[in-house]
């Protein structure tokens, strides 16, 4: 299906349903640059352990886009992360055998992921919504195990 772009308000009185097989996109090994186009608004699955997963860097055009990461394979040395210049607001809580929730320094624009204490196990979800220019708004929980601790770092 082509892509509409609308510059007005869309009203719909039953809401939208996004579904098919578009609707999921599969990522396996290999470092991975994410796009509005092919991205946004859908769940990207990674299943690699140790990809790196850069967000796109945020304009005018795409604030309010919203990538959501699914870890369906264990990520042993994954990374999430801005492309440098965005950072990151909000706050992840990592589930281990103690349960924190981490908010990121003004500087942090990197997730790091262990499948150990900085989360990382199947089935953890992160999600990333650009909510202005170089601030993605990161919230979600990641699966780890033991004492817990930030994910959050800078490049």
């Amino acid at each position: 299906m082509a892509k509409t772009t609308f510059s007005g308000p869309v009203v719909s009185n039953n809401g939208f349903a996004v579904s098919g097989s578009g609707s999921v996109v599969q990522l396996a090994a290999a470092d991975t640059t994410l796009t509005f186009n092919d991205h946004a608004g859908r769940i990207v699955e990674v299943n690699d352990a140790d990809g790196v997963i850069t967000l796109p860097s945020i304009t005018s055009d795409t604030i309010g886009a919203k990538y959501t990461i699914y870890i369906g394979t264990a990520s042993t040395s994954g990374k999430l992360k801005t492309d440098g210049t965005d950072k990151f607001v909000g706050s992840l809580t990592i589930v281990g055998t103690t349960t924190m929730a981490f908010v990121p320094g003004a500087s942090n624009d990197v997730i790091d992921m262990n499948d150990g204490t900085k989360g990382g196990k199947v089935g953890s979800v992160v999600e990333f919504t650009a909510l202005a220019t170089a601030e993605y708004l990161v919230q979600g929980v990641s699966i780890g195990s033991g004492t817990v601790a930030t994910p959050f770092a800078d490049a």
